[in-house]
């Protein structure tokens, strides 16, 4: 098959294709550049693999969470190729694309966003027997010190939450940690993975119907807030959604 993946949540920017059994992808840390990177990179990906867009079978996105602006832009351009090449999108967890960045072993997989605004988006995973992902519990937002993890005896941890909440997060793992990396961020490559097992599963969907998820309603910190923000040392750009 051919499958066009797109990745916008995040400070990477990245799209995939899938063409036959072959992924090749195209990835940038760009904050505020995803609008003007994403098209050339999907046309790059296709003239590389000698295919026009006609000849896709499905467009893929992750769907979040993340900063809102990113997630936005990557679902209206899924639904706006889809719609106009006739063609289902395949929406993706950008957490559980993110936690296809750990090693693969049997250890639990926190993948973790930082989300701004004091709080992470998290999720947790662990990888099946066909190298697939379990959900071991529900994407959520929350603080990072009132995190709740489930029972795991050994963990990986993927993702900018921990560059930011490493100290606090660490206290929150049942288990041993094995790795920790938080330069790691959702890659269209694994939401690419992801899709194609929704799509040979029939999960695919009308483009009308590919929706973002937002955890959470409220994305700009009042003055007061911004202030402690900065306080905390949190770090500057853009707010989650």
């Amino acid at each position: 098959m051919n499958l066009l993946a797109i990745e916008t949540a995040t400070e990477s920017c990245s799209v995939a294709l899938v063409h036959g059994d072959q992924v090749i992808a195209r990835s940038e840390i760009a904050p505020r550049r995803h609008a003007e990177l994403v098209l050339p990179m999907a046309d790059a990906l296709l003239a590389e693999a000698g295919l026009g867009r006609h000849a896709l079978d499905a467009i893929a996105v992750g769907r979040g969470p993340g900063a809102f602006t990113g997630v936005r832009l990557g679902v209206s351009l899924a639904q706006g190729m889809a719609l106009a090449l006739d063609l289902p999108v395949i929406t993706v967890s950008s957490l559980a694309a993110l936690a296809l960045e750990a090693p693969e072993d049997d250890a639990a997989i926190l993948a973790v966003i930082d989300a701004r605004m004091g709080e992470i988006y998290a999720a947790c995973y662990r990888r099946n027997e066909h190298g697939g992902l379990i959900a071991l519990d529900v994407e959520r937002v929350c603080t990072a010190d009132a995190l709740i993890l489930p029972e795991a005896p050994a963990w990986q941890v993927v993702g900018s939450g921990w560059a930011t909440y490493a100290d606090v997060l660490r206290t929150r793992l049942s288990g041993t940690l094995r790795e920790a990396d938080g330069a790691r961020y959702p890659q269209a490559r694994h939401v690419a993975e992801l899709a194609v097992a929704e799509f040979k599963a029939g999960r695919a969907q009308a483009p009308e119907l590919a929706l973002p998820v937002y955890l959470r309603d409220k994305v700009a910190l009042t003055l007061v807030e911004q202030g402690r923000e900065r306080g905390q040392g949190t770090g500057n750009g853009e707010q989650g959604t």
